[in-house]
């Protein structure tokens, strides 16, 4: 059995109240005060987030954009230096590989950022699409620390720290070489919450000043570190996917409803085939919204019932925080929930009713996002 991995910020985690589950083969902290405090204190103030548990890989080659082009289904033709964008990484059958953010510094260098628990079976598969092209694939995970300060009081507890103008990083962008308490960092108007925020990277020995640095200038504003739990159900709240839930090697981007990064008019990529044919078709799953009218939490993995047939199951269910409503995602049938506004799931021995939602069930409108 191998053994759990630490990121740069354990020590400070366990000796300031951090709850430490195994994730992903890490040890990370899945609360502190608690999750309702923290999940609140993200969207209401700002809460910070270990992530260094997430994987970076870089792409250098005078043929770097081509084998992105080639590997991912997003197009980056028209990508900008400093700009990101939100992709998948398809099997040549249409499920996914996994979902990542693609950092450009030039036509000849990306920054990957892959899921932690993906990050050994991605590498594989990059390095093996990789053969045929003029690129070196660079792992620099094991070397780069990364935290994540979201909420709406992020970038003026940050700004304290920086002489750089944060309001000039657009969401979606990043700025290289900022300095933050001394160090050097990048940092990038991205995060997994819904909020305004930004992702900081910089060496691995270098994140705990800045977490620390962080945690002090946010202190009499209501920072709050925060963990693994909050941030499922913030990035749930918001409709973001999760791997292995919302996507998967057996669900494609286009049943998961993230089509829009999904570029099909593209020369051609690792599973436009499949996914071209898979539209024409006609999508055979879809993403649905729910909210139970009846008692209980909807677990993931719970099956969806219409008119006593199973027809799907539930990828994400929570007590949601900031609607106080019992509410989930569910991968169902397409054509038996056409023309539905209400469905069943089956939680443990008995059926509760739900109705059919629109998602994102939360959705924040920032500057950032204009």
């Amino acid at each position: 059995m191998t053994e759990e991995k630490q990121t740069p910020l354990f020590g400070w985690h366990d000796a300031n109240g951090g709850k430490m589950v195994e994730y992903a083969g890490w040890q990370m902290p899945v609360q502190y005060e608690g999750l309702i405090a923290e999940h609140q204190a993200v969207r209401q103030k700002a809460g910070i987030f270990d992530v260094s548990h997430m994987g970076e890989v870089r792409v250098r080659g005078k043929e770097a954009l081509n084998f992105i082009q080639h590997l991912l289904t997003n197009d980056f033709s028209s990508m900008k230096d400093g700009e990101i964008l939100y992709t998948f990484m398809c099997y040549p059958e249409g499920g996914v590989v996994d979902d990542l953010l693609v950092y450009r510094f030039g036509e000849n260098e990306y920054l990957l950022v892959i899921n932690a628990g993906n990050v050994e079976k991605d590498l594989v598969w990059i390095q093996k699409e990789a053969e045929a092209f003029d690129v070196t694939i660079n792992d620099e995970s094991e070397n780069t620390g990364e935290l994540a300060i979201q909420g709406p009081l992020a970038e003026e507890i940050t700004q304290q720290l920086t002489d750089t103008d944060l309001s000039e990083i657009k969401f979606f962008h990043f700025k290289d070489n900022v300095t933050i308490e001394g160090v050097n960092c990048l940092i990038s108007r991205t995060g997994y919450t819904g909020e305004d925020g930004f992702e900081i990277y910089t060496q691995w020995e270098d994140l705990e000043p800045v977490w620390k640095a962080l945690m002090e200038a946010g202190k009499e504003k209501g920072i709050q570190p925060a963990g693994l739990g909050c941030r499922d159900t913030l990035r749930f709240e918001a409709g973001l996917p999760l791997y292995g839930h919302e996507i998967s090697q057996d669900i494609s981007p286009l049943e998961a409803g993230f089509g829009f990064f999904v570029k099909l008019k593209k020369e051609d990529f690792v599973g436009r085939e499949a996914l071209v044919k898979q539209k024409q078709e006609g999508i055979p799953r879809k993403l649905v919204g729910f909210e139970l009218i009846g008692r209980g939490i909807a677990r993931s993995g719970y099956d969806v019932v219409l008119n006593d047939e199973k027809i799907g199951f539930v990828t994400t269910g929570y007590l949601s925080p900031t609607l106080n409503k019992n509410i989930g995602l569910a991968l169902v049938d397409r054509k038996a929930i056409e023309n539905a506004d209400q469905m069943q799931i089956q939680i443990r021995n008995k059926r509760v009713d739900a109705k059919l939602i629109s998602k994102p069930f939360y959705r924040k409108n920032t500057k950032s996002r204009d």
